[in-house]
């Protein structure tokens, strides 16, 4: 079932300060990933060139030294020649040896002129890396082994090293982007304290002279030309308002008067005195409009007692004589008064548009009005809520499907809006259960 509900909104002050962690938050982030990218890299880097260099390196002296024994081997084939550097035992297998060569070491066999990596795990479970550079002539086959144990062990440490690094510097980032953030936001967060410090009174203090000329000190000189166009405007908002509602006033006094002094003539007769009934309800409905809007335009919440069962009675008074002949009953159900602390005029024009158009949208059947502990329910029998409308009923000027040929702007609807959310109420509109609509309206804080 679709339902549209207003209520007041969060504040907010909670949510500047979520988007300032977070801004924070981000800073601290940036520097951290800045660094842990750039090590990494580095890392990286460092790593590959070692490697390529030292493999260069090893494999440079293994084809020196595998020719350097080769050429005493020939000085001297009877002997057998020692390596010529530590760590690199050598070997030469004569052409009748061959076949015990593919015995022995059948991976020894099959490998060709080159450098080579053997690596390998040893009876006792020790592994085992070494470079095996190999010449192959018809009648001798040179192997040089060169043992890469002490530097893959050297390498091993290399990376710790590496990786340490890598640990150290992004926990250095860490608090280099802490502290920045820090630095950054501070001065962030004192022009947003002297901005919310500011709005306590009318007229803003100026931010500008507060803060050096730079990035801060430009955004706090926008936001001084910002708040004085923006008081400007709301300063003419209000003399208007209460000009208007002065100068309304007045006529409407006159209004008041001069009907009431009408209704006192007894030789008054039936038809003249039901116009100037309805022109008494007309004025009486525009008063509490007039009180209603200067109450919003000012943004303060008036006080009162007021009895919502009796302006639900005077609503269905008002209403009743435009009925039209319509077979519509106004029906009120609910026991004890329910007080409200408002302003009448508050309370009828929140109400009133509900009860209003309660009985404009509903051409048969009944509008019942019930009261309970802190709520108001009006319900009816009209054709029911579309999608649509219960999606954007509470926008100013929109008009609802069923109101092609009903008089109004669309704006009725929109001030109960704005009065729940000054008053801290809520109105929910439904579809009701079998048809038509029901309406609530809780004074209780949202």
């Amino acid at each position: 079932m679709r339902r549209t509900e207003v209520a007041p909104g969060r504040p907010a002050r909670t949510r500047t300060r979520r988007y300032r962690r977070r801004l924070r938050s981000r800073i601290i982030l940036s520097f951290l990933l800045l660094g842990l990218g750039l090590t990494t890299l580095f890392a990286f880097l460092t790593q590959e060139a070692r490697d390529r260099v030292e493999n260069t390196l090893v494999e440079d002296l293994m084809n020196r030294n595998i020719d350097e024994y080769a050429r005493r081997y020939y000085v001297d084939p009877s002997s057998n020649p020692a390596a010529p550097v530590e760590q690199i035992r050598a070997r030469v297998v004569r052409r009748d040896r061959f076949e015990e060569l593919r015995r022995e070491q059948p991976d020894w066999y099959e490998l060709g002129d080159g450098i080579h990596q053997i690596s390998g795990v040893d009876d006792d479970g020790t592994p085992f890396v070494y470079k095996l550079a190999v010449r192959k002539t018809p009648d001798e086959w040179f192997f040089l082994a060169y043992d890469m144990s002490e530097t893959m062990r050297g390498a091993t440490q290399f990376q710790r090293a590496i990786f340490g690094s890598v640990v150290l510097v992004s926990l250095l980032s860490l608090l280099i982007g802490w502290w920045s953030a820090a630095r950054v936001m501070s001065p962030v967060s004192a022009l947003a304290n002297r901005l919310r410090s500011s709005g306590d009174s009318s007229m803003p203090e100026a931010l500008a002279p507060h803060f050096p000329d730079d990035e801060v000190g430009q955004l706090a000189s926008a936001l001084d030309d910002y708040a004085f166009r923006l008081t400007e405007v709301v300063q003419r908002d209000r003399e208007f308002n209460a000009d208007v509602s002065h100068e309304l006033r007045t006529p409407l006094a006159v209004i008041k008067g001069a009907v009431e002094l009408l209704l006192s003539r007894p030789e008054l007769d039936d038809r003249t005195r039901t116009r100037l009934l309805r022109i008494q309800r007309a004025e009486q409905q525009c008063t509490d409009l007039i009180s209603a809007l200067l109450l919003l335009s000012r943004n303060e919440r008036g006080h009162g007692a007021t009895d919502v069962g009796k302006v639900v009675e005077q609503l269905f008074d008002a209403h009743r004589p435009q009925l039209a002949g319509k077979p519509l009953s106004l029906r009120l159900e609910g026991e004890g008064p329910l007080v409200v602390d408002a302003p009448e005029s508050a309370v009828t024009v929140a109400l009133g548009n509900l009860v209003g158009n309660a009985i404009k949208y509903t051409l048969e059947g009944e509008v019942v009005v019930r009261l309970g502990e802190r709520d108001v329910e009006v319900a009816d029998s009209g054709p029911g809520l579309s999608a649509e409308d219960a999606a954007r009923l509470f926008e100013r000027g929109y008009r609802g499907t069923h109101a092609e040929h009903s008089q109004g702007g669309g704006i009725g609807l929109s001030i109960v809006r704005r009065l729940c959310a000054l008053y801290g109420w809520q109105v929910r509109v439904v579809p009701g259960p079998v048809r038509g609509v029901v309406a609530t309206l809780s004074f209780r804080p949202g």
